[in-house]
């Protein structure tokens, strides 16, 4: 994460100046995950307690959709002319995507005097680079004019180092395994960690959750007095013929794609409204049409989308894990012809799991690693996953070459390789 940041696109002398600052950091501790939250703390009380000054706070948690959540939130919120923060990870492409100051991408400058001002503070205690890209973002929030902070959780919820935020409110969006050697290996573990966003007296939104998850989720709420805003109880929403209904009130569809993204959209207006924010219908309407958020069901169109053959689409989503898997089968199977699956994973991942759920709705798979992928599976492992479905690619371009007759392909399996997707589909 931090070398590559001195030969991402148009690296300026202030992005060289965050490359050096983020590999001092990491060799402070190279432990890229350690799920505790009292070196953070230090380092904020240190630093003045950044994060006691900001604006309403949205927290996110979940395994699928939180990035979905704040993004909706976000253009929500913007077109209710809010200023709003954002804070997210990872990033696909550039390492400013990260972080949003009152709506627009920090810039190499910003970033270089955040981290100027975290190691003049920290010298040299222990901190991890997320723990320092974290207090970074909460330093620069400080110092930001806004209305609005949208906060999404790093890895888990309870010891990630974003919980030392006061929120407004919180939101839990569908849970599924994921990280099961940091949060646990049951459903119920994972949402129990999750819930640890949960802070005494303030609201929390779900969307749905099988039965033993909401339970969990609601028995927390209950011990910390938290109310619970459960959909299909205290808020819901539903797709219509003509795009979708929250709470009574008729909006058109999300612009992102796919069936899930109502529900994700419900998600963020309950929340923006039990942090206490009244958005107009209007705004609703112009927010969730205006909504963007890269590798979620994004048509690509263009140097990879042009090499294949005349009357094809092809489409990207960064899902990696069985429920995400489960939304993408979703989608396959709404759309009409054949679909292509390019699949490229990170190493940790289950992809017997995501295979088993993908291909029967794949006309063909093709495993594809490309060079530049962090932790990429090798492209003979996840043919080996398949039970030798899978063809090598072994490259998205050595894929997209193989496919000779029109069809619908989709590039999924890691965020990791679908910012090496953008970064091809610019060239």
């Amino acid at each position: 994460m931090t070398n590559e940041l001195a030969r991402e696109p148009g690296a300026s002398a202030s992005r060289v100046r965050v490359s050096a600052a983020l590999e001092r950091l990491h060799s402070l501790y190279p432990k890229l995950i350690d799920l505790k939250l009292e070196r953070l703390e230090r380092l904020l009380g240190d630093l003045g307690h950044p994060e006691r000054q900001l604006p309403l706070v949205l927290h996110v948690a979940g395994t699928n959709g939180k990035g979905s959540v704040c993004a909706l939130a976000r253009a929500v919120a913007e077109a209710a002319g809010l200023r709003v923060h954002v804070f997210t990870s990872p990033h696909l492409v550039r390492f400013n995507e990260r972080i949003r100051l009152a709506g627009k991408l920090v810039t190499d400058e910003q970033l270089a005097e955040a981290l100027d001002a975290i190691e003049a503070v920290n010298g040299p205690q222990q901190i991890t680079v997320f723990e320092a890209i974290t207090a970074a973002a909460f330093w620069l929030f400080a110092r930001t004019p806004a209305d609005l902070c949208i906060v999404e959780v790093g890895l888990g919820g309870r010891l990630d180092a974003t919980n030392v935020l006061p929120p407004a409110a919180c939101a839990i969006t569908s849970i599924s395994l994921d990280h099961q050697d940091f949060l646990g290996g049951t459903l119920e573990a994972i949402a129990a960690e999750k819930a640890g966003i949960i802070k005494p007296g303030i609201p929390v939104v779900t969307g749905f959750h099988p039965p033993e998850v909401l339970a969990r989720i609601a028995a927390i709420a209950a011990e910390k007095g938290a109310p619970l805003l459960r959909w299909g109880h205290e808020w819901n929403t539903e797709p219509t013929a003509t795009g979708m209904v929250f709470d009574g009130i008729a909006l058109p569809s999300p612009a992102l794609a796919g069936a899930h993204q109502v529900e994700n959209a419900g998600i963020a207006l309950a929340a923006l409204r039990a942090a206490g924010f009244t958005i107009s219908p209007e705004a609703m309407a112009k927010g969730l049409q205006a909504a963007e958020w890269p590798a979620r069901m994004q048509r690509l169109r263009g140097a990879l989308a042009k090499a294949l053959p005349e009357g094809s689409e092809l489409w990207l989503d960064g899902a990696h894990n069985p429920g995400g898997a489960e939304v993408l089968a979703a989608q396959l199977a709404s759309w009409n012809g054949p679909t292509t699956l390019i699949l490229g994973m990170k190493q940790s991942k289950d992809v017997s799991e995501v295979l088993r759920i993908l291909t029967p709705r794949a006309a063909a798979v093709y495993a594809v690693a490309e060079p530049e992928q962090h932790l990429a599976l090798p492209v003979d492992a996840i043919i080996e996953a398949s039970g030798g479905i899978a063809k090598p690619g072994p490259d998205i371009r050595g894929a997209l070459a193989q496919i000779t007759a029109p069809t619908r392909a989709l590039i999924c399996g890691s965020l990791y390789l679908a910012g090496e997707v953008l970064k091809l589909d610019e060239a």
